[in-house]
Formats: C-alpha cells, structure tokens, sequence
C-alpha cells in the first residue's frame, strides 16, 4: 500500500524533549476532557456537546488548514468510524463505572497494541530499554485497575467496555500515526478527522432526545463544549508528535494521562487515593523515564 510506504519512510526513531512536552500537554488536556465528560451526568448530552465541539474546531482547521494528501484518506477515514465507536463505548464505560476505575483501563489497553501495530505495519523497533518503558506503564495502569481487589461481577460490564475502549484507542492510534506521515498537513489532517466524526452523536441524540433536545443541552453547553475543544487540542497535539517521534513511546507517554486522571478522580468526584494507587502511578512515571531515555 502506498501510505504504507510512505508511513515508513518518514518514520522518526527517537522521541525528542519538545515531542515529550508536546505529548504530556495533551495527556493532561485529555484527563481534563474526559472529567468534563463524566461530570455530566447525562451522557448522551454530554457527549453530543463534545462532539458539537469538535465538529466547529474540525470545520475552522479545514478551512484554514492546506487539505491533507490522497495517500493519507483511507486512513482519515478509518480512523473517523473508530473515534465514533471509541465514544460510544467511552460513554458506556461512564454509565456503568466509576471514573478513577474505567479511564485506566481504557487508557491502559492500548499502550502494548500500538507498539505490536507500529512493529507490523511500519517496521518500528523498540529498544530494550524504551520497550521496558513501554511494559512498565502497562504494569503500572494495570495495578491501577485492580486497586481494592479482583472487581467484582458487577464491575465486569464496566470494565469490558472500558478495555473495548482501550483496543478502540490502539486502532485509531496506529492508523493515524501511519495516516497523518503521509498527509502533508497536521492541521489539516486533524480538521478533517474531528469533521469526520465529530457530528454522529450529535445527530444520534437529535434523533433519540427529538424536541427535549435543546432543553437537555442548555444546563451543560459551557462544560460539553469546552470538553470538545480540549479534545480536539489534546489530539491535535498527539497527531503532530507522530509526525516527529516513534508511535509506541507516545502512545505509551499519552496515557500517563491517568496519573491526572486519578488525581481528579479523588479531588472532584472523591473517589479513592490510597497508597496503593500512589505506588501505581509511580510505575507509570517510571516508565515515562525509561521511554524518554
């Protein structure tokens, strides 16, 4: 395949400080999205006013931004029908868990897939050390999970949406990261994904909530919009650091965003931040360490 080709020859090997910096914003950007999220109750809404947002940056990005290149649009638009299955099972993994619980999972899945995805279709090679890194987050995200216990049956929904999510993440990650190399335009590559995907849900709960609509969006139109322009910059940030870095690090870089995620988890919506937590999110750090090295 020619964006293949092309993914491959622009590939970068290493993960420079400005791409470190560049990807922590964003995981911080997107913990901050994401509890915006959960803080509406009303998820649908809530989601339908991320994605209005979205919709509007996406839309003065293309205006604005050159188009991305031919090679680049099976990509943009595989990635485009992931994001929409990525929300849905985001919104799920909301109504059925506890945020502290579901964000590190989902976030936790993906960091493993996308360095198998970057090793098969773009030919990157870890080393041993980054690799390690690499595991050493997983480790970490994943006894972020299992504080408090094994979860119990009626936690296994929530956790299954949310690692549906986590697989969800890793696809889109990867297809970007080979899409946008070849696209020629960051900008313009991230305007079209967020106007890809961006106004199904709106539409979806256009159809479902019909007159009540509006009445159901008014209370919420700060807080859900603002989550989709924090959104679309934590991303947009995300698209360009795999233009100039290896995709395995950033995406294992990216989801440090649970350290902020379960900072927020305890101080907005009070739930539990106990020494064992504490000692998981050290791991995560840790491998951010051994990833930048």
């Amino acid at each position: 395949m020619p964006v293949l080709t092309a993914a491959v020859a622009a590939r970068p090997s290493s993960v420079g400080i400005t791409v470190v910096g560049a990807v922590l914003l964003a995981a911080v950007l997107h913990a901050a999205w994401n509890a915006l999220a959960h803080a509406i109750t009303d998820r649908l809404v809530g989601f339908a006013l991320i994605g209005v947002g979205v919709s509007l940056g996406g839309a003065v990005l293309v205006l604005v931004s050159p188009a991305p290149d031919r090679a680049s649009w099976a990509c943009l638009a595989g990635s485009a029908a992931l994001h929409v299955a990525y929300n849905l099972l985001l919104m799920r993994s909301y109504r059925l868990g506890e945020f502290g619980q579901v964000y590190p999972i989902a976030r936790g899945t993906s960091p493993l897939l996308v360095a198998v995805g970057a090793a098969v279709l773009v030919g990157e090679d870890l080393s041993p050390v980054r690799l390690a890194g690499v595991l050493v987050i997983s480790l970490g995200l994943g006894a972020l999970v299992l504080v408090g216990g094994v979860p119990t049956r009626a936690a296994r929904p929530a956790i299954a949406a949310a690692v549906l999510t986590g697989v969800s993440i890793a696809a889109y990650t990867t297809l970007d990261g080979i899409g946008v190399r070849s696209a020629g335009s960051v900008l313009g590559y991230t305007g079209w994904l967020f106007l890809l995907q961006g106004p199904w849900l709106p539409l979806g709960a256009a159809v479902v909530r019909r007159g009540a609509l509006w009445r159901d969006l008014r209370p919420h139109l700060l807080t859900g919009l603002s989550g989709g322009a924090l959104s679309l910059a934590a991303y947009g940030l995300v698209l360009w650091a795999q233009t100039r870095g290896a995709l395995a690090p950033i995406a294992a870089l990216r989801e440090t965003s649970v350290i902020v995620g379960a900072i927020i988890g305890a101080v907005l919506f009070g739930e539990r931040f106990g020494r064992w937590r504490i000692a998981a999110t050290v791991l995560v750090a840790t491998g951010v360490v051994l990833i930048t090295l």
